[in-house]
């Protein structure tokens, strides 16, 4: 071991191997990601029971529809800058608290005005919970199986949002909708106890903020299993960046193009997830299915992502992140065609709604694991969430637009087969950030 006094973090990190409590911060950080991906997904399974039970049009559910990720987007631009000033730790704490008591709110909701204000509200939370949780980790594990360990976090999103697909099948026909919701709200409380006492701060964010070397060497020595009661300094050697402002850093030189490649690309595929996971109940409730068939084939789009994410991640250690994402890209708009061809009462359609999760969510989950690497730590949770926060709008276009297109006539082809176009735009999106630029970062 360097017995030096000052000790270089991210060197530090890289040149072990995992300790009990990393792979403990995997896994709340797994949990915190799961619990969001079931607060995130929950209303797509209770929609076309309450759109029943309201006697309300489509379009007129679509503006609830659309609420929480019009949050998801505040949330993740407003946590993202103040984790950067105040801490990940922090931030995380109160996004769970606020997400999990705002959905335990909704179930007792009468009104779709109540509803919509309850689920942005819900979204100011699970927003700000993303782009924490992915830079707390990436922050605390090795460069050599970042992708991997951050795509495999990013599963939790995808278990989350399936698991909550085959509860809304049990409990709606026993329970009710408002069922679904209490549930969806307690667990990310009852995870809260956990967080407080196990999660830490990062000590690269408190090594750049100046913070005593002996706070910085307890927290990462406890993180990481090891004595630095030696080390009188600690820092993070990474390229200095032109400008330490962290909205500013975004559109500096090395960075604009990147941050704008991420946005589109963000934006793209939220915006292909969205509609489908949002409405894909809805259609196949339209066409005679049952609302626990329905449930059950939309949460099989969760569980081929989940697969999905960790072979990306896996091939992202291995290969050019961009590459490997463009491809999952384009190989999801390839099957969103095939799905869209073989109709709503496709006896392949849960096959087909797996590899669309596969390819698609399989690329987001990717994304999310290679944007943190793109920015120094000054500015790491803020570009992160402002990718997470813009490309958030697709989310709420997606959210809104199923409604409408059905009501216009729109059917089940037409709406998965045009969704291949947005998808092939996020192919090519992340395959132009892959040009770089003298200080370009790669942390």
């Amino acid at each position: 071991m360097n017995h030096t006094s000052t000790l270089d973090i991210r060197r530090f990190i890289n040149e072990r191997s995992l300790s009990p409590r990393q792979w403990t911060l995997v896994a709340l950080c797994f949990l915190i990601v799961a619990v969001d991906g079931m607060d995130v997904a929950i209303m797509g399974f209770v929609a076309p029971s309450i759109i029943g039970e309201w006697h309300i049009s489509k379009p007129a559910f679509g503006f609830v529809m659309g609420a929480a990720p019009i949050g998801l987007a505040i949330g993740a631009l407003v946590a993202g800058s103040s984790s950067d000033w105040f801490g990940r730790r922090k931030v995380l704490l109160a996004s769970v608290t606020g997400f999990g008591i705002c959905t335990v709110l909704t179930a007792y909701a009468d009104s779709p005005e109540q509803m919509a204000l309850l689920r942005l509200l819900t979204g100011l939370g699970l927003g700000a919970a993303m782009p924490n949780t992915t830079t707390l980790l990436t922050e605390y594990v090795p460069e050599r199986s970042r992708s991997f360990l951050v795509a495999t976090m990013f599963t939790g999103f995808n278990l989350g949002s399936a698991m909550i697909g085959f509860i809304a099948a049990h409990l709606i026909p026993e329970h009710g909708w408002r069922s679904v919701l209490v549930l969806g709200g307690a667990l990310p409380l009852a995870l809260l106890p956990f967080l407080f006492f196990l999660l830490p701060e990062s000590a690269r964010f408190m090594a750049v903020k100046g913070q005593p070397a002996e706070r910085i060497g307890r927290v990462l020595g406890r993180v990481c299993g090891a004595d630095l009661t030696q080390y009188t300094a600690f820092v993070s050697q990474e390229a200095a960046p032109a400008n330490k402002q962290p909205i500013a850093l975004l559109f500096t030189s090395g960075y604009a193009l990147r941050t704008f490649s991420l946005w589109i690309t963000y934006f793209m595929g939220l915006m292909v997830i969205y509609l489908t996971t949002s409405w894909l109940p809805t259609m196949m409730k339209d066409a005679g299915a049952t609302i626990e068939r329905a449930a059950q084939v939309t949460a099989v789009f969760q569980l081929g992502g989940t697969i999905g994410a960790i072979l990306v991640g896996l091939a992202m250690d291995r290969m050019s992140p961009n590459r490997v994402i463009g491809a999952a890209y384009f190989m999801g708009g390839l099957a969103l065609i095939l799905l869209g061809m073989n109709g709503v009462n496709s006896a392949w359609i849960a096959l087909l709604v797996g590899i669309v999760g596969f390819f698609l969510s399989g690329a987001q989950t990717g994304l999310n694991a290679f944007a943190p690497s793109c920015y120094p730590t000054v500015a790491r949770a803020t570009g992160v969430s402002w990718m997470l926060g813009v490309g958030r709008l697709g989310s709420i276009l997606g959210s809104s637009i199923g409604g409408l297109l059905l009501a216009q006539g729109w059917g089940f082809d037409g709406i998965f087969t045009a969704l291949a176009i947005p998808a092939a735009f996020a192919a090519g999106a992340i395959l132009i950030s892959h040009r770089k630029t003298p200080d370009s970062p790669n942390q």
